[in-house]
């Protein structure tokens, strides 16, 4: 069974407790303090498993849990280190905080594995706080907490290009012409329910992967039908052919239908309707034209080739145009962003165990620039990758969520002023 999202429940490992106990030993009266340390908990690490390509795993299985670290023990005894839990997932799975939605992590590119959840820190045993003052120390410290979260496992398809239209327009066939998929290919108004991907080689070209992604209908970006299954796969492809019945064998309006398509788009994400598009007239070789009527593919052409997108008359039953076609979308990939799509992080698990720590946002008069101190924004910025433009769109955010913008703006900031963060150093805009 094809499955390209679920829900599931990870834990680190707790850290081990810090030991409090003295040398006992014959002949040595009033042995001192000799508590081991805790051991650290297990990290919740995800990697990805070529061998992968669906969800469906996850379907009998919703928890996963590091294991905890171990107490210390006597006589300066390290406490044993919990066991990481590896959580193995396809290429293209994007891990996403359950309750906000936000990214955690994008297993893609070259990202094969990262830890997701950090295991508590083992304790210190009470050999650490002995003192000239205090020889005989009672007390070891715990170990951090587990840190548990809810996530969501989407996966998107990796693929240059998406092949979109409504159902029946012959997307199946034109991939398996053109491809070594293999796709089931029938005659339903429901057809494809999960992407087929497939390569195209072309001869003193370059090749691209190409997905056939389910089929579209209109409401798809309200969830309606396949919804946000059919657009979530098309968020990572560079280019999309739209594909349509030009010869309206179902009494269809290719051009009413290409128009629909592109509104679910823009409706789910503005940066898909933005894409290159090449829109394939399918079935030109079931179209009979009356005397006195317009072509068509021609209707299509005078559509939307003035708008810069290039219409193709193909036959995906006998291959006519195919080449053509091909060869030009070759030709844009090159043109295009050769970089992958990936998505950026906007969710820090550890950020979360630590939301309630304090903060504190001053003036200095000497210096005559805010201070923005406290273990939350350290940390953060260590987090952040502050000299690329998301990283510094996305602490900006955190800056604006945890409310240290309207405290700066409580003291009287203004625009140009300097804001100080543990050495860096900011100017304030709007």
């Amino acid at each position: 069974m094809f499955a390209d999202s679920a829900r599931i429940i990870i834990k680190s490992g707790k850290g081990g407790d810090g030991h409090v106990s003295f040398r006992r030993e014959k002949y040595v009266p009033n042995g001192g303090p000799d508590g081991g340390d805790g051991g650290k908990g297990g990290d919740v690490i995800f990697q990805v498993d070529e061998g992968l390509n669906t969800l469906s795993d996850f379907r009998h299985r919703r928890k996963y849990a590091a294991q905890p670290g171990e107490e210390g023990r006597k006589r300066n005894c390290h406490g044993k280190n919990g066991e990481d839990i590896i959580i193995k997932v396809p290429e293209g799975t994007v891990i996403k905080e359950a309750e906000s939605g936000k990214v955690i992590a994008d297993m893609s590119g070259d990202n094969r594995r990262q830890v997701i959840l950090k295991g508590g820190r083992g304790g210190n045993g009470n050999q650490h706080y002995a003192t000239s003052t205090m020889q005989a120390p009672k007390y070891a410290q715990p170990g951090q907490p587990s840190i548990e979260l809810e996530v969501i496992l989407e996966l998107k398809v990796i693929a240059d290009v998406g092949l979109v239209g409504f159902p029946n327009v012959g997307k199946s066939t034109l991939l398996s012409r053109v491809t070594n998929a293999d796709p089931k290919i029938a005659n339903y108004h429901f057809t494809t329910l999960n992407p087929n991907l497939g390569v195209v080689d072309l001869d003193d070209a370059k090749g691209f992967v190409i997905a056939d992604i389910p089929g579209l209908i209109e409401g798809a970006s309200e969830g309606v039908g396949l919804g946000h299954a059919f657009l979530k796969h098309i968020e990572r492809t560079k280019i999309m052919i739209h594909m349509v019945d030009a010869a309206s064998t179902e009494g269809r309006d290719p051009i009413a239908d290409i128009y629909a398509i592109n509104k679910e788009l823009e409706a789910y994400n503005p940066d898909l309707a933005r894409k290159p598009q090449v829109i394939a007239a399918n079935k030109i070789d079931a179209i009979y034209v009356e005397e006195g009527s317009e072509n068509p593919v021609e209707r299509l052409k005078n559509e939307f080739e003035p708008k810069g997108i290039r219409v193709f008359p193909i036959s995906a039953v006998s291959g006519q145009g195919l080449k053509e076609l091909l060869y030009y979308v070759s030709e844009l990939l090159q043109a295009s962003d050769s970089e992958p799509v990936v998505f950026q992080q906007e969710y820090f698990p550890e950020m979360a165990a630590f939301k309630d720590e304090p903060f504190s946002v001053e003036y200095d008069e000497e210096e005559n620039e805010y201070v923005v101190e406290g273990p939350k924004i350290e940390k953060m910025l260590g987090y952040t990758n502050i000299e690329s433009e998301k990283g510094f769109l996305f602490f900006q955010n955190f800056l604006k969520e945890q409310g240290i913008l309207e405290k700066l703006e409580e003291l009287g900031i203004q625009e140009g002023d300097t804001v100080r963060m543990y050495g860096l150093s900011f100017d304030y805009y709007k």
